[in-house]
C-alpha cells in the first residue's frame, strides 16, 4: 500500500509553513532586505542545504532530462520566487494568499496544455469563476487607496501562481525518475544562476550587523522552512500524489495567512476579499470535482 497519509501530512506541513511566510516575510521586507535580495538569500541557502544532503548519495541527471530541469528551475525557482516576493512586497498577506488559491485551476490549464489532459465544461466554468475571483482582487479600486501599488503586487502574485503551476506539472516526471533531494538540488542550482542578476545588488546592500535578532530568526525560518523544508515536503508528496492534489492544499493558505496577519495586526478582511475567496474556492471545487464514472473507477482501483 502506498504511504498516502505521509504524502498528505507532508502537504499539510508545507502549507502551514507557507501560511506563516506571508506575514513573516512582510516583517523583514523591505525594512532589512529587499524582495530581490531575499530571493538570492533563499535560493543560495537552499542550494547549500539540498547540496549537503545530495553529496551523501550523488546522482547525476541524464542528458535527456537536462532541459526539463532547466525549465523547472525557471518556473519553480526563478519566476516563481521573483514574482512572489516582488508581489508580496507591494500587496497584503491576505490578498496574496487568496490569489494563490487559483493554483489548482492554473495547474489544470497547464496540464491541459503540456500533458494534453481534457477539460470538461464543468471544469471550464470553474476556471472562469476562479479567474473572476482573482481578478476582483487584482483590479479592485480600493487597492489604489491602500497605496504602494497593491494592484501591481496582486498581478505579480498571480504570475507567481501561474509559474508554479507549470512547475508542478513539469517536475512530477522527474520525481518518478530521481530521488527527491536530487531533483531539488538540480532544480535550485540553475535557478540560482537565473535569480542572481536580479537580486545581487539588493543582497549586497544588506546591513547585516544592523538587523535585530528577531529579524535574523525570521530570515532563518524563510530560508530553512519556506524554501528548503516546504519545497522538500511538496516534492516528497509529488512522488505519491498528482500535481492537482498538491495544488489543492493551497486552500489552507488564506485561512492560515489571515489568522496570522489579523492576529499580529498586519491585515484585515473585507467584503471584496470574502467574495473573491468564495468565487475562487467554488471554481477550484468545480475544477477538482470528479465525474461519477471517474469516482467509481477510483474506488475500484483502491479495492
Amino acid at each position: 500500500m502506498k504511504p498516502m497519509w505521509k504524502a498528505h501530512a507532508a502537504l499539510l506541513g508545507a502549507n502551514l509553513i507557507y501560511g506563516a511566510n506571508y506575514s513573516l516575510a512582510k516583517e523583514v521586507m523591505p525594512a532589512y532586505i529587499g524582495p530581490s535580495g531575499m530571493i538570492v538569500l533563499r535560493v543560495s541557502g537552499a542550494i547549500l542545504l539540498f547540496g549537503l544532503f545530495w553529496t551523501f548519495k550523488p546522482e547525476i541527471p541524464k542528458k535527456e532530462d537536462l532541459l526539463r530541469f532547466v525549465l523547472c528551475a525557471i518556473t519553480g525557482v526563478a519566476v516563481n520566487q521573483i514574482m512572489f516576493f516582488e508581489g508580496l512586497n507591494l500587496t497584503t498577506p491576505i490578498q496574496a494568499s487568496i490569489i494563490l488559491t487559483a493554483n489548482p485551476i492554473l495547474v489544470l490549464v497547464a496540464a491541459a496544455i503540456i500533458a494534453k489532459e481534457k477539460i470538461t465544461w464543468t471544469k471550464s466554468f470553474g476556471i472562469l469563476l476562479g479567474l473572476i475571483g482573482a481578478g476582483i482582487l487584482i483590479l479592485r479600486r480600493d487597492n489604489i487607496a491602500i497605496g504602494n501599488n497593491v494592484m501591481l503586487g496582486n498581478f505579480f502574485v498571480f504570475l507567481n501562481a501561474l509559474s508554479y503551476s507549470v512547475y508542478l506539472v513539469l517536475v512530477r516526471k522527474l520525481m518518478r525518475t530521481y530521488r527527491v533531494i536530487t531533483v531539488m538540488f538540480w532544480v535550485f542550482l540553475p535557478g540560482f544562476l537565473f535569480v542572481l542578476p536580479f537580486g545581487w545588488q539588493e543582497f549586497s546592500l544588506v546591513d547585516w550587523p544592523a538587523i535585530p535578532t528577531i529579524a535574523i530568526w525570521i530570515l532563518f525560518f524563510i530560508v530553512v522552512g519556506t524554501t528548503f523544508l516546504a519545497y522538500l515536503l511538496n516534492a516528497y508528496a509529488l512522488v505519491t500524489v498528482s500535481a492537482s492534489v498538491v495544488s489543492t492544499y493551497v486552500y489552507l493558505q488564506p485561512f492560515l495567512a489571515a489568522a496570522i496577519a489579523i492576529g499580529i495586526g498586519k491585515d484585515k478582511l473585507d467584503g471584496a476579499m470574502i467574495l473573491s475567496a468564495l468565487l475562487v474556492f467554488t471554481g477550484v471545487y468545480l475544477v477538482s470535482k470528479l465525474p461519477a464514472s471517474a469516482k467509481s473507477r477510483s474506488v475500484k482501483e483502491t479495492l
